[in-house]
């Protein structure tokens, strides 16, 4: 872990949180408490993980590997648009070091599970959405710190306090039981189904376990997260991925079924993955209340996708839906079905 107090001699802690350490001093930081949220934290990225791979079937991935135009564009937007509004958005808004930090390291996190039910709400190639979200995950191993290491570089005192080490821990924690649940989908499928289930109850009882204790542990500086700059930041930062994921998919001339499924993409971030890195590889006496940052996106960002949805829908009712679903040759068939169909 690395200490950011530590960094250039305590600047980013002064800076971030001068006026604020008689409020700091009064958080609830207490041992066990503290490392119970930690671990529940790490267990809920866990679950998420090997959920996830229990989700995908290696055929799939195969066939978007040689067609992978669609997964192209979704990595080119996940890794160009959300990192580039975060930075934009921390610069605009003038936020102080520890919230800019804190929303980068959210516009970096390579794509969420979430997208995956967004996708089904809006009618996606879901398909395409769960190999997204593997492929995204796989390849922020190298550009999540690449990006950050970056986009650090126009704040002053982020230079060197980005955690990496911490970061890529937990970027490599998260590819060891994505795999395992892809071994389990392909050699036990019955059991893959058995897994999903247990995994979702756990991640239930967990998260709100780790929302009870962290609102206790930083309810002296709760309102941090609800200053008018980190709500602008996590309302605009997926409305913003959403739109121009969408519109990157369109200009790529995608079919109206994959643009749908690239922009709830590229604005669902890992939430699981960017709480785990902010919990544990920031000092809670630097970080705050700042790594329930997360929650307030992913709540800007689902009442957006149902907003959306919503206009969808409208939209289908009074326009018949044209057929806007890729070309039979296009589409990743699942070769056992393919084997059921031959006379």
């Amino acid at each position: 872990m690395m200490n950011l107090t530590e960094v250039h001699g305590g600047s980013l802690f002064n800076e971030a949180n001068a006026s604020d350490n008689v409020t700091l001093a009064t958080l609830n930081i207490q041992g066990p408490i503290n490392k119970t949220v930690n671990i529940l934290t790490v267990l809920n990225l866990f679950i998420t993980m090997i959920s996830l791979g229990c989700t995908m079937e290696i055929f799939k991935i195969k066939a978007y590997l040689f067609k992978p135009k669609g997964v192209a564009i979704a990595l080119l937007s996940q890794f160009c648009i959300m990192p580039i509004t975060a930075f934009s958005l921390a610069k605009i808004l003038q936020m102080e070091p520890i919230k800019a930090v804190t929303v980068l390291i959210c516009g970096c996190c390579p794509g969420g599970t979430l997208s995956n039910i967004f996708s089904l709400v809006v009618k996606g190639d879901m398909n395409l959405s769960i190999v997204m979200t593997t492929c995204s995950n796989i390849a922020a191993l190298g550009l999540m710190p690449l990006l950050l290491y970056i986009f650090s570089q126009g704040f002053t005192g982020l230079e060197n306090a980005v955690p990496y080490a911490g970061i890529l821990t937990a970027l490599a924690f998260t590819l060891v039981p994505c795999a395992f649940g892809i071994a389990i989908n392909h050699f036990k499928p019955n059991t893959a189904v058995t897994v999903k289930k247990v995994g979702l109850s756990i991640l239930i009882i967990s998260s709100i376990i780790i929302c009870i204790l962290s609102f206790y542990i930083v309810s002296n500086v709760i309102w941090m997260i609800l200053m008018p700059d980190a709500l602008i930041a996590a309302s605009l930062m997926p409305l913003i991925g959403f739109t121009l994921g969408y519109v990157m998919s369109v200009l790529c001339r995608l079919s109206p079924q994959c643009s749908r499924t690239i922009s709830m993409e590229t604005g669902c971030q890992n939430i699981q993955l960017c709480v785990t890195i902010l919990k544990v590889a920031f000092p809670l006496e630097v970080i705050g209340a700042m790594f329930l940052f997360p929650l307030l996106y992913i709540t800007f960002q689902c009442a957006e996708v149902f907003l959306f949805a919503l206009g969808f829908r409208c939209y289908q009712r009074v326009k018949p839906p044209a057929d806007d679903t890729e070309k039979e040759e296009d589409q990743v068939v699942d070769p056992q079905d393919k084997e059921a169909k031959r006379p």
